[in-house]
């Protein structure tokens, strides 16, 4: 069986308790936490891992989505 790597953009906010919420946009309802910024990275990474053995005929949701970073 062939491996294939997606690359997906993820988005992380500070909780309000502490840690960090990281979700991906582009498939919905892949979600997840940690309480160090490392621990949130690979905790989205192996949630969007298991998001994709799920359901692996899903059509990933594109779209127009982009980050950059605001100073205010």
């Amino acid at each position: 069986m062939k491996s294939f790597r997606h690359e997906f953009t993820a988005v992380f906010e500070r909780a309000p308790e502490g840690g960090y919420a990281v979700y991906i946009p582009s498939l919905p309802g892949c979600i997840s936490e940690g309480d160090t910024l490392e621990q949130a990275e690979e905790n989205i990474r192996e949630a969007a891992e298991l998001y994709l053995e799920e359901t692996p005929h899903t059509v990933v949701k594109k779209t127009d989505a982009f980050t950059l970073p605001v100073r205010i």
